[in-house]
């Protein structure tokens, strides 16, 4: 059953919400006519057809709350329903967070855009790049054609990868286990430097370690630990209360399991052990790229933020100019080899978001307006903002494999919803 509710936006720190918000008692009326029932009835085939066990969404348009709905569990082996309180392991939609507050010290005159990253970072000054194995196996590494910039981690053109490939360069990165939770950043930047590079600087956009590079780069310019970095400059401030790098077991209650489709029609539950939110103990290593958990509510006070540019509730984290700068595409004009890129659509990338540059081709593209920014996180979350019509949506979840055809589909029950839904037209078919 979809429990929904239009309402004001506050920040909710415990779970008494969940309750309150299906009181109609509460509830305010929309500044514009939403047809909620089209998201509701997407909401629960999501879950109806095993898609995912539970998700929610929610929107704002004209800086008030016009939309928010659940369906399914947030837990089935405890036979926990999804609710607003429900807290979401987010994976790489940590990486918006890390860019406004790597750029809080943009705006302090810490660094250029342009600036080689070996001046901040000396570790990369000889990094190598990997071009090819010789014909006895052995690797064949060269210098970049260039210096790695403070932008290449920026935009992910540092060609650092991931380690999901079946590639030389993804093998020894995965061997250096950079990213093992019990190193340090300081550690972890240093071993990636000894790690050749997938390409040349600036060449490809290549999804990787970037945003942790920046994690690091943030507590070296600031001189402070990365986490007390990001909760002092962006969580604190826009009362994120929720939001964090570790969930004490008092609260371990409330977060959401993360489950599997294989394939079989039934959804398998991931080992708790191998989500990060669960995790019983705090990492040492705290990630630009991954490792904050949250709630809908609690990210959509950061949404929110970037689409009141740089404000929210009289509280400043940037200036509009800087948040302009973040959310326009800043690839490098004939970049061909773009990863996964071209799958979220005719975007490009600007500081740790896609932005869009153009209108869907055809229907089989997530739908979206030119100029809108959004990131997601590998079990499927997802936000965007929508500056042509004031409107933010974040969607939660908990899915993998990866599900862009459920973000999709929310995308659309969402403008249709609106009613600022515009049949895509392919090329072919604009020119007959």
């Amino acid at each position: 059953m979809i429990r929904h509710s239009i309402a004001l936006s506050l920040a909710f720190p415990t779970g008494a919400f969940a309750t309150a918000c299906q009181n109609t008692s509460e509830t305010v009326e929309a500044p514009a006519p939403v047809q909620s029932q089209i998201i509701d009835d997407y909401l629960e085939s999501l879950v109806e057809n095993q898609s995912v066990m539970g998700a929610a969404g929610l929107i704002y348009m004209d800086g008030q709350e016009v939309y928010y709905g659940q369906a399914g569990q947030a837990d089935r082996e405890a036979e926990r329903d999804w609710s607003r309180d429900t807290l979401v392991t987010i994976y790489s939609m940590t990486k918006p967070v890390t860019g406004v507050t790597l750029m809080t010290l943009y705006e302090e005159g810490l660094f250029d855009l342009e600036d080689p990253l070996a001046d901040y970072l000396p570790e990369f000054d000889n990094v190598k790049v990997l071009q090819e194995l010789d014909e006895n196996g052995d690797l064949v590494l060269v210098d970049p054609n260039r210096p790695l910039k403070v932008m290449d981690i920026l935009r992910q053109t540092a060609c650092f990868g991931y380690g999901w490939e079946d590639h030389p360069a993804a093998r020894l990165l995965n061997e250096a286990a950079v990213l093992d939770p019990s190193k340090p950043l300081a550690q972890f930047s240093e071993e990636l430097a000894d790690v050749p590079l997938y390409c040349h600087p600036g060449t490809q956009w290549k999804y990787g370690v970037a945003v942790d590079v920046q994690a690091r780069l943030a507590e070296v310019l600031a001189g402070q630990p990365y986490e007390d970095l990001v909760t002092e400059r962006v969580l604190a401030p826009l009362q994120m209360t929720d939001t964090s790098y570790f969930v004490p077991m008092s609260e371990k209650s409330r977060l959401a399991a993360v489950y599997n489709a294989d394939g079989s029609g039934t959804l398998a539950r991931v080992p708790d052990e191998t989500v990060y939110g669960f995790m019983e103990t705090k990492p040492v290593q705290i990630n630009g790229g991954h490792g904050l958990i949250s709630t809908i509510d609690d990210y959509m006070r950061f949404a929110r933020m970037l689409q009141s540019e740089g404000s929210l509730d009289g509280v400043q984290i940037l200036k509009p100019e800087t948040v302009a700068l973040m959310t326009r595409d800043h690839l490098p004009d004939g970049l061909e080899a773009k990863d996964f890129l071209p799958s979220k659509g005719q975007v490009g990338f600007g500081i740790d978001v896609a932005v869009r540059t153009g209108p869907p081709a055809s229907t089989s593209e997530p739908y979206g307006v030119v100029g809108e920014f959004m990131w997601d996180g590998a079990a499927s979350p997802f936000f965007w903002v929508d500056p042509e019509n004031d409107l933010t949506a974040v969607f939660m979840t908990q899915i993998f494999p990866f599900n862009s055809q459920a973000q999709a589909g929310f995308r659309t029950a969402v403008y249709k919803a609106v009613d600022l839904y515009d049949e895509p037209v392919s090329e072919e078919a604009a020119e007959e």
